[in-house]
């Protein structure tokens, strides 16, 4: 599965990663030590080339290999450059996979996040048979939680994860209707 393409959308490719990638190592390297990730999601810790390689290794490469999903790789199809991840994980603590998405700086507000996260709804709906999904969110994280609500996520609860140092905002797609909220 690493290197293939897993969708593609009228700007961006996503690609299944691999640890033997270059493009895919040093992305997640930058990706990693970005402030604003490390605010907003955590600091991985991962501060060289071969930790990133680890890093996707024990992350996204595993996953692909239990569930057939993990995060991919976000690429600009005008030039082959990748400006971030987004995908699906399996977290412990919840009950199903989460989406989960993040670019390097000087790539927000174009929305890339969203059409990538469309992309990836539309192939755990069409590829995976997936009907529903969470997502969580730093609570001060406004742009992530906006986009999410656009997605059709809608907000559940205040949820407290293994591994996670602070409780964190609980979304489900799609949204529940309150007459159908048991």
């Amino acid at each position: 599965m690493p290197g293939q393409l897993v969708a593609e959308t009228g700007r961006l490719r996503l690609l299944a990663m691999s640890d033997a990638c270059d493009e895919d190592a040093e992305m997640m390297l930058r990706l990693l030590n970005d402030p604003a990730f490390i605010r907003n999601i955590a600091d991985r810790g991962v501060r060289t080339l071969e930790e990133a390689r680890d890093y996707l290794r024990n992350g996204a490469l595993r996953s692909y290999a239990e569930h057939g999903f993990a995060m991919y790789a976000v690429q600009l199809k005008a030039t082959g450059e990748r400006i971030g991840n987004c995908g699906l994980v399996r977290r412990e603590g919840l009950e199903g996979p989460d989406l989960g998405y993040a670019l390097l700086p000087g790539f927000c507000g174009h929305g890339y996040a969203k059409e990538a996260a469309q992309a990836v709804l539309a192939d755990a709906r069409d590829r995976l048979g997936l009907d529903q999904m969470l997502a969580i969110v730093n609570p001060d994280n406004a742009p992530s939680i906006g986009l999410l609500q656009k997605l059709g996520f809608a907000f559940e609860r205040m949820i407290a994860l293994p591994h996670v140092d602070r409780a964190v905002k609980l979304f489900r797609y799609p949204a529940l209707s309150v007459e159908a909220q048991p």
